[in-house]
């Protein structure tokens, strides 16, 4: 096996050197799309769709809204999605005695996102957004037959999403509380700056990143001047990734973890983030802060019993993006400080990812996404190569996109290929599909997921978990 090395990190911070100086130059006469998403930000005078025409990547889980909305009133308007989805694995082998066996259907699914949005006038307006499902599959095929952690997270769920209240103060100082969703960063395959939202990773690579992000209850505080704009935000809420539990298909252990110490919420265990971002002729660029905690645990020995600890971090970055011609130039980089890892008891540890991605719209209703982000970590210890997860030196993550539309854009083809190692060769997760618009807001989508073997956990124990999948989704 061959591993990243200082020399790939070094070649990936020169092209990000060489990406800032074409965006000092403003090569594009046109510009970028809000610099923060996750929040409407006031009109500008410039005009930002153009710069991105062309540069959206549509994906199964979009749909296009309604004409009309006929659930709605003077100062209310009901929407939302209703989609039934199921999933049929064709790779497992038959099951050892007394463990779950996971061959043929693994999801029957009805889902429910109502989304309820009031004008309170005066500039303010309220948003609830609820989550829920039910699988049928686990009845279908013998509830016994999985442990009560794998019913709990994966039979059914009710959740309240994005539900917040939001307004100007004044013409430039807006103002929004509840649960939300903060987007930082360019990349819309990979995480460098983007630290902000947990994700649900109990079933990994069947969607895109952005439908998977969890919103967290905090407040947010956007002012304006000119082309520039500058976020404030206190985390109340303390969440973590929601991550395959024992007895699942994508747990790689046959042992229960440890109890998690999960902080309680507000207090001294608030979390903040700060972001600066501009909008140019042709570019933008962002800057962020942050302390918070780690989403991923380590272990840790306390009142004589192994738990599962979250580190507080403090990070810094930035985010960039340009426009050349057919080309959309993305680079980020940010830096942590502040991790822990159980082979090195009483160690914090800094490290650096960067990112550098490229966007291609020179083909017509296409486009070619390529980004790579190398994880460099600072001070390496030799005894972090012990346990069952080694923690590398440096770890390479590279993703390939291509979406395209067809037929007046009611045929869309996605193919996803994510890889892990500077030789791509530490396994990965490959999604390709398909949807087609059967009429005006009902959609059919299909496809299969497979994973890529390695020597590494996790994927040298979920490599047999390739299946395909169909959804049928009906928004109103």
């Amino acid at each position: 096996m061959i591993r990243p090395h200082l020399g790939a990190s070094a070649a990936l911070i020169c092209l990000l050197a060489t990406n800032l100086q074409v965006l000092a130059l403003g090569a594009a006469d046109s510009e970028l799309d809000q610099a923060l998403s996750g929040f409407d930000e006031p009109e500008q005078d410039s005009d930002l769709d153009a710069a991105l025409e062309g540069f959206d990547n549509p994906s199964g889980d979009t749909h296009a809204p309604t004409d009309t909305q006929p659930l709605s009133g003077d100062h209310w308007r009901l929407s939302g999605d209703l989609w039934l989805s199921g999933a049929w694995n064709y790779a497992h082998s038959r099951p050892d005695p007394g463990e779950t066996d996971w061959r043929g259907l693994s999801q029957l699914r009805v889902n429910a996102r109502p989304e309820l949005l009031f004008d309170l006038g005066a500039g303010w307006d309220a948003n609830i957004r609820v989550n829920a499902f039910y699988d049928f599959a686990y009845s279908i095929n013998g509830r016994s037959d999985y442990t009560s952690q794998v019913l709990r997270e994966y039979e059914s769920e009710l959740e309240l999403q994005d539900t917040f209240v939001r307004g100007s103060l004044n013409d430039w100082l807006d103002l929004k509380l509840g649960r939300q969703i903060v987007v930082w960063g360019k990349s819309d395959n990979l995480r460098v700056v983007d630290v902000l939202n947990p994700l649900d990773q109990r079933q990994p690579g069947v969607t895109d990143i952005e439908n998977l992000r969890l919103p967290v209850t905090m407040s947010r505080l956007d002012a304006y001047r000119g082309d520039w704009s500058l976020s404030g935000l206190v985390l109340h809420e303390i969440r973590f990734d929601k991550l395959p539990v024992l007895g699942s298909e994508f747990y790689p252990w046959s042992m229960p973890l440890p109890d998690e110490d999960v902080p309680d919420d507000g207090g001294s265990n608030t979390e903040y983030a700060l972001a600066l971002s501009g909008i140019m002729p042709g570019w933008d660029i962002s800057f962020h802060l942050a302390r918070l905690f780690d989403d991923t645990a380590h272990l840790e020995i306390g009142d004589n019993r192994v738990k599962r600890v979250h580190s507080r971090l403090h990070m810094a970055g930035f985010a960039t993006n340009a426009v050349l011609g057919n080309w959309l130039l993305k680079s980020e980089i940010a830096h942590l400080d502040g991790l822990e890892f159980a082979p090195a008891p009483g160690e914090t540890f800094a490290r650096t990812d960067a990112l550098l991605g490229v966007d291609y719209n020179g083909f017509d209703n296409a486009t070619l996404t390529l980004e790579s982000a190398i994880r460099h970590l600072h001070d390496y210890d030799p005894k972090l190569k012990q346990g069952q997860l080694p923690v590398e030196r440096n770890r390479v993550e590279t993703a390939f996109r291509y979406s395209a539309d067809f037929y007046h854009e009611r045929w869309n083809v996605v193919l996803v290929a994510t890889r892990y190692g500077e030789s791509l060769d530490e396994g990965g997760i490959t999604r390709a599909q398909f949807t087609y618009e059967l009429r005006q807001a009902l959609e059919l989508t299909a496809g299969v997921v497979a994973y890529h073997s390695a020597d590494q956990l996790p994927f040298q124990a979920i490599s047999n978990n390739d299946r395909i999948f169909a959804e049928l989704r009906f928004s109103f």
